[in-house]
C-alpha cells in the first residue's frame, strides 16, 4: 500500500513534544521526527521494521 502522507503516531495526540511521524511506500518506510522534519529520516524495508515491531512487543526493545 502506498502512502505518501506523514502519519503522526498517535502517542503523539497527548500532546507531547517528542512526536514520530511515518511515511510507506512500497516495500519501505519512512520515519522522521515531527518537530525536525528537515533534518532528514530513517528507511527501513518492510522486513527490517517487521522486526523491530516484533520486538517491541516481545518487550527485546
Amino acid at each position: 500500500m502506498l502512502n505518501q502522507d506523514w502519519t503522526k503516531s498517535s502517542y503523539s495526540q497527548r500532546g507531547e513534544s517528542n512526536c514520530v511521524e511515518c511515511r510507506t511506500d512500497t516495500g519501505r518506510v519512512f520515519l522522521r521526527d515531527s518537530q525536525h522534519p528537515a533534518h532528514g529520516n530513517l528507511t527501513l524495508s518492510l522486513p527490517e521494521w517487521q522486526a523491530f515491531l516484533r520486538a517491541v512487543r516481545e518487550g527485546e526493545v
